[in-house]
């Protein structure tokens, strides 16, 4: 059913398609009766799938990757197609628009997306609002909401960590945990603050806040899959000297390798992160790395690639305790969540 609707989606832009679907489900379950059915069908019921993690319930443990849901404004409905969790953002402190369009591309032939969103958000104050409001609803169910923080393009590198720490302090009471995002490829030079030196600055202010709150939240951080084994490593001594909750292991890749779209369609989209099957085994290495080298003391949610049930096997396998999917959402349809837990139990 989904592959019919899906073809015919396809025809449109990515982009359109994203916000047109999301405001039909939106529509659907404004009605109480369809609302209750689509949470009955989708939403997978195995006890066995609850995690205890970071000192939060999950309900299970397949989760929505940050940059479908920016602006906190699905939270409802995507908790009815089943989400344990489903992490909002990038969020930046002051709303921007994003990089031109198109932004937004497919390669149906890989089960891949290329994008460049750039940090499009609605600004830290408008989503603090908005997760406020939704958690003190009646629709809230305990969805696990992380908060996915970055910076505005205007902030120079050097005084990156300002922004962290403005988006950490705004939505510290409003997300459950957060994700400190400095590697998404499309903000010139966000990547550069990976290295040793600028995460210790981000990391060690926003831990510095975390540890004076009677009950501090779980931080995280999210790596590119395009890191050295060497820049692991530094990842890794990082981690336990900020004592870190966890890494979201991986975001999308600038690398092009082995696609099956054809190179000429490749080039015309040009410079994006790409996601989805093309970055399945890279990430899973990274998270068989990452969980080796910190004996699992550090944990782990694997994103990168995953469709199937399959898949969040091999990255939980690898040492993942959580998964996200965001590409193959797009590809597999609302039932995602519920394959791959029924495939997990």
């Amino acid at each position: 059913m989904y592959s019919l609707a899906r073809n015919l989606l396809f025809n449109f832009s990515p982009e359109s398609v994203h916000y047109f679907s999301m405001n039909c489900l939106r529509m659907a379950c404004s009605i109480p009766f369809v609302q209750h059915q689509i949470q009955q069908h989708f939403t997978p019921q195995s006890p066995h799938l609850v995690k205890d993690i970071f000192g939060l319930h999950f309900k299970n443990p397949v989760g929505l990757g940050a940059g479908f849901d920016k602006n906190a404004l699905y939270l409802n409905e995507l908790q009815n197609l089943g989400f344990g969790f489903v992490e909002i953002g990038t969020v930046t402190p002051l709303a921007q628009a994003g990089n031109d369009k198109p932004r937004l591309f497919r390669l149906p032939k890989d089960k891949a997306l290329i994008n460049r969103m750039g940090f499009n958000n609605d600004g830290v104050q408008v989503v603090k609002n908005r997760l406020a409001a939704w958690k003190n609803s009646t629709t809230n169910n305990q969805l696990i909401v992380g908060g996915n923080i970055g910076k505005n393009k205007v902030r120079a590198n050097e005084d990156a960590w300002k922004d962290y720490e403005i988006c950490f302090k705004e939505l510290f009471d409003v997300a459950d945990y957060f994700v400190v995002n400095v590697s998404s490829p499309n903000t010139p030079g966000l990547r550069e603050l990976q290295e040793k030196d600028a995460l210790l600055k981000i990391l060690g202010q926003l831990q510095n806040i975390n540890q004076g709150k009677k009950n501090p939240k779980p931080l995280l951080l999210k790596i590119a899959p395009d890191l050295t084994q060497e820049q692991l490593d530094d990842i890794v001594a990082l981690s336990f000297e900020v004592q870190l909750s966890g890494l979201v292991a991986t975001n999308t890749t600038i690398s092009r390798a082995n696609l099956q779209t054809a190179q000429s369609t490749v080039n015309a989209i040009g410079a994006g992160g790409l996601s989805g099957k093309p970055v399945t085994q890279r990430s899973t290495e990274v998270v068989d790395y990452l969980s080796k080298q910190t004996q699992n003391k550090i944990l782990i949610i694997a994103s990168g690639g995953i469709f199937t049930a399959n898949d969040a096997k091999e990255k939980i396998q690898a040492g993942a305790s959580l998964v996200q999917v965001w590409t193959g959402f797009v590809y597999e349809g609302p039932s995602i969540v519920k394959n791959i837990c029924n495939g997990l139990t």
